[in-house]
């Protein structure tokens, strides 16, 4: 009796799951992983300890609602394209789980719930870099570059490298030397991490008009490209050390971890030399770029709570 008065409302609750998880959806969750791994590590250092839990928590919450924001933003904007790319037709803004006016009100509330959140419980200027983030990636990227470009994902990158900023001026209520070389970092990483992506879904986005360079141009010109952005990549995690004061641990991190990046950028290339059909490797590229910027912001604040030094 108690198993056959119980389904009724497990199948009522069904639909209301499913719709709630279409609005998390809208939110990119994938992205927001990687944004949020460059925030509480860049506390971390700034802080040169733990710093307050509620701080940590208060600027990661404020981080995914503002992260939140700007995909549901680029999700209404590119819902046309959304629907012609295999990649993206499921999304719900393509399915219709989500009608474009409840998209564009989710997006907006969003923006705003974020704004208001880092204004009381964080500071003026982690809300202000917020919203500029925000209005980057919607305006800057998604209106302005992505249709239009092939260094669209270059510049439009440039929203990802807030949450550094965000993150350390949470702490010190300013920007410093430190943030910005963290910065410029993930600024250099995101192409090398995203055009070998490109190539995958070449017949994507060819499919939807978007002029992304892995199908704009030949895997060999993408690969020559991919090693430039990693090696400056590896490079300016090095200049970390100098202008952070970082120790021994971070060192040996952003070696081994830079080796295996360039390792793998390098493989690219040379099998783009032997045949522009690269496989699998692009695919191991984007793989192996998420494994170094992980390891290097976990290094980033293990490092300052060991004290090691050089």
């Amino acid at each position: 009796m108690h198993e056959l008065a119980g389904r009724p409302a497990l199948v009522g609750r069904r639909p209301l799951l499913r719709r709630i998880w279409a609005y998390v959806e809208l939110t990119k969750p994938r992205v927001l992983e990687l944004l949020l791994l460059t925030t509480a590590p860049v506390m971390v250092l700034a802080q040169r300890g733990v710093p307050d839990l509620w701080l940590i928590a208060a600027t990661v919450t404020g981080g995914i609602l503002s992260g939140g924001s700007a995909a549901a933003f680029n999700m209404y904007l590119d819902r046309d394209v959304d629907a012609r790319m295999s990649r993206t037709a499921n999304r719900p803004l393509v399915t219709g789980e989500v009608s474009p006016r409840a998209g564009l009100t989710f997006a907006w509330a969003l923006a705003v719930a974020s704004t208001a959140w880092f204004l009381i419980t964080v500071n003026l200027l982690s809300a202000a870099l917020s919203g500029f983030a925000i209005f980057f990636y919607v305006v800057v990227y998604t209106v302005l570059l992505k249709r239009r470009t092939e260094q669209n994902i270059v510049w439009g990158g440039i929203a990802g490298c807030f949450p550094v900023l965000i993150g350390w001026s949470a702490v010190t209520d300013a920007l410093s030397w430190s943030a910005v070389v963290l910065f410029v970092l993930v600024f250099l990483w995101t192409p090398a991490h995203y055009w070998p992506l490109s190539v995958n879904y070449r017949d994507d986005y060819r499919a939807a008009n978007i002029p992304m360079l892995g199908a704009t141009r030949g895997a060999r010109h993408v690969a020559a490209r991919v090693a430039i952005y990693a090696f400056a990549t590896v490079l300016c995690s090095m200049v970390l050390i100098p202008v952070a004061g970082m120790g021994l641990l971070y060192s040996m991190v952003i070696v081994a971890s830079g080796s295996w990046f360039l390792y793998d950028a390098s493989r690219f290339y040379w099998q783009t030399r032997i045949s522009d059909a690269a496989g699998d490797v692009p695919m191991r590229v984007f793989r192996s770029s998420i494994t170094y910027l992980a390891l290097v912001f976990v290094a980033v604040a293990v490092d300052p709570l060991l004290h090691l030094t050089l």
